[in-house]
């Protein structure tokens, strides 16, 4: 009866999920075609991620005008919009670490291209898994903890193939040199990055559920 009577509230938060679906499909692409050198599409990319980014936060800002002024859903209310604003660091991770790529231009030897693509991948697969997540805490709570297990074990997953990529880069790649395979540590750790983000989300979003269902 609660989120029946808050259904234009719960219709904008599922457009600004909808737009974190975005933007992280958004970044995989910018990834991939950087590199590949598919310069034209990386640059539509970096804007549409822009233009995600702008979105979300006119949704939040709507979404959090909403809740206040129709009194709606007070004893959660806090958790919503802590709720959107950890899910929105994903939006910004995405556009932020996409940007990086354009103003640093690291250099990717061919031999890792796969190895960073399949990272970003699982990373994006890992804060993917926390939309659905998300959505059960409005209507399914209790569903909310089986459908999180899957951004812990992309996390993990992401966590493993990070460290193998570094150990390449530092221990079989000589002919790099140091400031070069320092940059490409720190790209690692910018995809990594959005992965962290969503175990973070998805941590919230577990206690929340509790919190309802107790």
């Amino acid at each position: 009866m609660l989120f029946a009577k808050a259904k234009k509230s719960i219709d904008l938060i599922d457009k600004f999920l909808n737009c974190v679906d975005q933007s992280l499909l958004l970044f995989k692409e910018g990834v991939k075609n950087y590199l590949y050198n598919n310069t034209e599409n990386f640059n539509n990319n970096i804007l549409a991620l822009a233009d995600c980014e702008i979105e979300s936060d006119k949704l939040r800002r709507e979404i959090e005008k909403t809740l206040y002024l129709q009194s709606l859903m007070p004893q959660i209310r806090g958790d919503i919009m802590r709720l959107l604003e950890e899910m929105d660091n994903i939006i910004d991770h995405s556009k932020k670490n996409l940007f990086q790529f354009d103003v640093e231009m690291p250099h990717i030897p061919a031999n890792l291209i796969p190895d960073f693509i399949q990272l970003t991948q699982i990373s994006v697969s890992a804060a993917e898994s926390v939309i659905p997540a998300a959505k059960s805490y409005f209507t399914e709570p209790a569903n909310v903890n089986e459908k999180i297990h899957r951004v812990y074990f992309y996390e993990k997953e992401v966590d493993l193939l990070a460290d193998i990529i570094r150990r390449k880069i530092f221990r079989e790649m000589p002919d790099l040199k140091l400031s070069e395979k320092f940059h490409l540590r720190y790209f690692t750790l910018h995809i990594e990055n959005i992965s962290d983000t969503a175990e973070k989300v998805a941590d919230l979003l577990s206690i929340m559920a509790i919190k309802r269902i107790v």
